[in-house]
């Protein structure tokens, strides 16, 4: 064992020298955390402010700037528990199907009579026909037009099912259908939150479902949890819709197929506009902060071919007329058409701020989120308090490590600093690969490296233990050196494997600050069998070449 290969030995070689190098930006962490930060704002097309540039200039680009993220209790930030209320995308399926079952059941009125809409609960959809006696030929109607729902096993039942109470069809949504729009609003409340925190800047954040029905966003280096909300809370459904009355009087009564809506910027002032929109902020592909004629902040916008040609044409065929910008069901302008906009661009003005501004394109940018949110539970952990987590963390790492150094100094003498040396690459390990694979670095996390160097000698102890009792049994030191590696890696291995899958347990079935631990325990383990077999053998075989001792002590 001591004849370790000379392709072995330059493989072990590179792997050490690697996580060196991929560890190196984390000891110049704030200067590096800055040029990459810059060099983000470059790629969303963000222009640099003098001290942004400055700091990209302080990290050349061609060094390795791979850094170890550090969790929420290590480097402050906002934590968030939303709720989804997938119950709003149920009425809104609801009201969706109404249009087409109206003219359905028109199509029936020489048997049922006249088709009136009820007002109900938002679960379901009332309709009252005049002639009672027809109602089997409208249940018939109105089941031809449910939908199969379909699932990743294949169809699973109708969207809707009908059923007569009296005189009246009442339409509600069958559960399959209720849990295929539950998953599918989730999933889309996962990506938007995800696009809207990535578009702010903010560096690797913690987007998590929980349960059926909650979001757990967590955002390390944001100012404060009120901050995020600001991003992900807004539904942010941008609309261009027909303005048919300008009004100060809020009881107008509307047309049956519009809708009275407050303007934001004019106190006391209210659009009749079309219920029907034009375009919708779904069909957007771009949204820029930008500045009007006159200087104030505005937001440019882009619509895809399909929007683009459907906003050409009604501005071509509307010049002189008003039409609403609505957003989350409040006018912010309602501009006269000047002119027929082609190309499917545009701008929005207002009373805006540049924050302002700037924060609306992230929100448009982004999408809409398919159903409100719901805030259960919102914190803000300080930096401060971050940094007094990393102090401690820190202090404890350092004073384990001045322990365990102690210890196999004292027991094994220059065998001892030989482990030490193999704990100082093992280290290095874990930091180079969890800055690898991207996970984050929390408190616990930082238990789980300081448990790492108090169980990594182990391996180091059974080696040597080993090597004592061959060299008691009268063996020379070469023989007693390659005993003692080879008939003590059974028993690192199977000790290892053990911690191995409780690491791996404690990840799939933990959460949260538990899941961080093992991660860091898991990775310790990885890096602790290659140090303790394969880093202390070639450091020990070179100086056992070097010095060719007739006698050792261990």
């Amino acid at each position: 064992m001591l004849h370790t290969p000379t392709w072995k030995k330059l493989l072990i070689l590179a792997v050490c020298v690697i996580a060196f190098v991929v560890v190196l930006p984390n000891l110049f962490y704030p200067r590096v955390e800055g040029a990459n930060d810059a060099r983000k704002a470059v790629e969303r097309g963000a222009t640099l402010t003098p001290e942004m540039a400055a700091a990209e200039s302080r990290w050349p680009a061609w060094m390795p700037h791979t850094l170890v993220n550090l969790g929420l209790d290590l480097r402050g930030g906002a934590h968030v528990l939303v709720q989804v209320q997938t119950q709003d995308v149920h009425a809104e399926q609801l009201e969706g199907l109404w249009p087409d079952l109206r003219d359905r059941l028109r199509d029936l009125r020489d048997q049922i009579g006249t088709v009136r809409r009820l007002d109900g609960s938002p679960e379901e959809l009332r309709i009252r026909i005049g002639n009672a006696a027809g109602m089997d030929a409208a249940l018939k109607a109105v089941e031809e037009a449910a939908q199969p729902v379909f699932s990743l096993t294949g169809t699973a039942g109708r969207e809707f099912e009908a059923r007569a109470e009296g005189d009246q069809l009442v339409v509600t949504l069958t559960d399959a259908q209720k849990t295929a729009l539950d998953q599918r609003t989730m999933q889309q409340s996962l990506e938007i939150i995800r696009r809207r925190v990535d578009e702010s800047g903010t560096r690797e954040p913690s987007i998590q479902r929980q349960g059926t029905d909650r979001v757990l966003v967590q955002v390390p280096g944001i100012g404060s949890a009120e901050e995020l909300l600001q991003i992900i809370g807004k539904t942010a459904r941008l609309s261009f819709h027909t303005v048919a009355n300008r009004t100060s009087d809020p009881n107008v009564r509307p047309g049956l197929e519009q809708e009275v809506l407050p303007s934001m910027d004019e106190p006391g002032i209210f659009y009749v506009v079309d219920k029907r929109s034009v375009v919708t902020g779904e069909q957007l592909v771009d949204s820029q902060p930008s500045f009007d004629q006159n200087g104030r902040p505005a937001v440019t916008f882009r619509f895809n071919p399909t929007g683009g040609a459907a906003f050409g044409q009604y501005t071509a065929e509307h010049i002189g007329s008003p039409f609403a910008i609505v957003l989350d069901n409040q006018v912010i302008s309602a501009p006269v058409i000047q002119s027929h906009i082609a190309g499917g661009s545009g701008i929005i003005t207002g009373n805006f701020t540049v924050d302002q501004s700037s924060q609306l394109a992230i929100l448009l940018r982004a999408g809409a989120l398919p159903a409100e949110i719901k805030v259960l539970e919102q914190r803000t952990i300080g930096p401060e308090l971050g940094q007094d987590s990393i102090n401690a963390g820190g202090i404890s790492a350092i004073v384990a490590f001045a322990a365990v150094t102690a210890f196999m100094v004292v027991s094994y003498g220059w065998f001892g600093w030989m482990a030490v040396f193999a704990l100082v690459i093992n280290v290095t390990l874990i930091m180079a690969m969890m800055g690898l694979i991207g996970a984050t670095l929390t408190l616990p996390g930082i238990a789980g490296i300081v448990l790492t160097i108090g169980v990594a000698v182990d391996s180091n102890v059974l080696i040597y233990e080993r090597i004592r009792e061959e060299l008691r049994a009268g063996r020379g030191p070469a023989r007693a050196i390659d005993a003692g590696f080879e008939r003590a890696m059974s028993s690192i291995i199977d000790a290892n494997v053990t911690t191995l899958i409780v690491a791996l347990v404690l990840y799939f079935l933990g959460t949260g600050p538990v899941r961080g631990f093992a991660v860091t325990l898991a990775l310790g383990i990885v890096s602790t069998v290659f140090t303790a077999v394969f880093v202390t053998q070639i450091t020990v075989g070179f100086w056992f070449d070097r010095r060719r001792p007739k006698t050792i002590t261990v």
